[in-house]
C-alpha cells in the first residue's frame, strides 16, 4: 500500500445536462495547471460537495456556477457513486496531495432553457471561468473526450443514462 492509497476521495457531484434532442452538454476546460490535448480537454459540469450539502442541491449549484444554467428538470440519479484516482502528476501539482481522487454522484438533467441562457465566459455571482468553449455532443462520444484517468467513470455515467439520450 502506498501513501497515495491512504488518502481519502474528494466527494463531488457531476451533471449530464441533456437537451431535447438527446445531446449532452460538454465544456472545454479553461486554464488547467496540467494542460491536456485539446481532444481530451472536454468534460461535463462537476464539482465539490460541501460538508453537509445535499448532492442534488450541490449538482444544481455546480451547474449554475459553471454554466449559468438553472432552467433544468431532474431526469435521473446514478445508482451508485463512481470514483477515480488522480495520476501522480495531478495529485502533486493541483491537489497538493490532499485527496487520492474523487468519488462522484451523477445526475441527469433535462435542459429546459434556450442555448442563449448558457454563459461560460462570465459565470454568475463572481465565480471563476471553468470553460472556454462548449457544445452539444452525442453521449457515446463522451468517454473519448475526457482525460484518460476519468474515462471509466464517464463510461459508467453514459451507461447509466444512455436511455435518456436517445
Amino acid at each position: 500500500m502506498t501513501q497515495h492509497d491512504l488518502l481519502p476521495y474528494r466527494p463531488c457531484v457531476g451533471i449530464m445536462l441533456i437537451n431535447h434532442a438527446g445531446l449532452v452538454w460538454v465544456g472545454k476546460r479553461f486554464g488547467d495547471k496540467n494542460p491536456v490535448p485539446d481532444e481530451t480537454a472536454w468534460q461535463m459540469p462537476q464539482g465539490g460537495l460541501d460538508k453537509g450539502e445535499d448532492p442534488l442541491e450541490a449538482a444544481k449549484r455546480e451547474l449554475y456556477e459553471e454554466t449559468s444554467v438553472s432552467n433544468v428538470s431532474l431526469l435521473a440519479e446514478a445508482p451508485e457513486w463512481y470514483a477515480y484516482d488522480f495520476p501522480e502528476e495531478v495529485l502533486q501539482s493541483t491537489r497538493r496531495g490532499k485527496y487520492r481522487g474523487q468519488t462522484q454522484k451523477w445526475f441527469a438533467m433535462r435542459f429546459e432553457g434556450v442555448d442563449s441562457e448558457i454563459n461560460i465566459l462570465t459565470p454568475p455571482e463572481g465565480h471563476g471561468q471553468e470553460f472556454c468553449e462548449w457544445r452539444w455532443e452525442r453521449a457515446e462520444n463522451l468517454p473519448g473526450l475526457i482525460v484518460p484517468f476519468k474515462r471509466e467513470v464517464y463510461a459508467q455515467v453514459v451507461g447509466a443514462f444512455k436511455h435518456l439520450t436517445v
